[in-house]
């Protein structure tokens, strides 16, 4: 969903998490030139083929190899952020990727161990959209003619596609969204670390 908090989410929850990485969607899409126009003239950013998915899915990929040399080997490129918090482990590495349409893209869906998705009413959406500036602007009629519609659709395709979804308001003070993700978090990571110790 655009606008409903995924990226403010992120940078207040990556420095509580150890050895922690970013890969942002936004970074992937193409060029402006190689995005498709639909019959209204409207630039298609919100569908998958605005996106270099399979480069997305390499650097996935590259973290999951190597976490370590990752983080460090992809500082200069800025396409993935670093958090300072090693307290724990540094045998204990976090990916956050984060995105748009992460769950309508079936080779993610075997690679996260948690999933949330932010939810926010029609107008609050709009609100919130009319405050950014994008680059290239939103053309006038944009949000109702294309962003909304194209979000419905592809919440409903991901609906089909993903499973255990946490659906969180994002309307709800970023504190306690921040609070519940991160212990939610904290609860996976103690029992990934767990099933390593018995195996």
């Amino acid at each position: 969903m655009t606008n409903g908090g995924k990226t403010t989410l992120t940078r207040r929850l990556q420095p509580l998490l150890p050895s922690c990485s970013v890969i942002a969607q936004d970074d992937f899409f193409k060029p402006e030139s190689e995005v498709a126009v639909d019959q209204n003239g409207f630039k298609q950013y919100d569908v998958l083929d605005a996106l270099d998915m399979e480069a997305m899915m390499r650097r996935v990929y590259s973290w999951l190899k190597t976490p370590r040399g990752f983080q460090t080997s992809i500082l200069d490129n800025a396409k993935v952020s670093l958090c300072n918090n090693q307290d724990g482990a540094d045998d204990v590495h976090s990916l956050i990727i984060e995105g748009f349409l992460l769950y309508n893209y079936k080779p993610l869906e075997e690679v996260f161990n948690r999933r949330y998705f932010l939810t926010i009413p029609y107008e609050e959406c709009k609100r919130r959209r009319s405050t950014r500036i994008y680059e290239p602007p939103d053309p006038p009629g944009y949000f109702d003619g294309h962003v909304w519609p194209m979000y419905l659709q592809n919440r409903s395709e991901m609906q089909k596609i993903a499973q255990n979804i946490v659906y969180l308001d994002g309307t709800t003070a970023e504190e306690d969204i921040l609070s519940q993700v991160y212990d939610d978090i904290k609860r996976e990571l103690e029992k990934l670390k767990g099933s390593e110790i018995s195996a």
